[in-house]
């Protein structure tokens, strides 16, 4: 199985997105158990895009471009905005899919991510 450690993820994330943005926002989840989404989808900007945009975010979460974020993904999810991300926990993972898995099929769709990020 392939390293966790996506560099075209990476650099997809950084086209989009402001190096400050991602480093405040990995900064305030450096903390083992301090992720949450929401906070993080603000700070790093992805709350503010388009639609189009958070489709390719999504789609550089998605490593195997399966048309979804599953769970082993999801764990990952922080360096997919720099390599130096931490992994999330199992239970921030676990807490992650079951704020977007809205259909409860044990992953997260594009439309599922789209609603995540612009929850308010």
């Amino acid at each position: 199985m392939e390293s966790p450690h996506y560099p075209v993820t990476e650099m997809a994330a950084k086209d989009l997105l402001k190096a400050d943005d991602i480093k405040k926002a990995l900064d305030a989840v450096k903390a083992e158990g301090t992720f949450d989404h929401k906070k993080f989808f603000s700070l790093v900007g992805l709350k503010a895009m388009t639609a189009e945009n958070v489709k390719k975010v999504f789609q550089a979460i998605d490593a195997d471009a399966s048309g979804f974020i599953e769970e082993e993904e999801l764990k990952f999810v922080l360096k997919s905005f720099a390599s130096d991300g931490r992994d999330l926990t199992d239970a921030e993972t676990k807490a992650f899919l079951k704020a977007a898995d809205k259909d409860g099929d044990g992953k997260i769709g594009i439309d599922e991510f789209a609603a995540l990020v612009h929850e308010v």
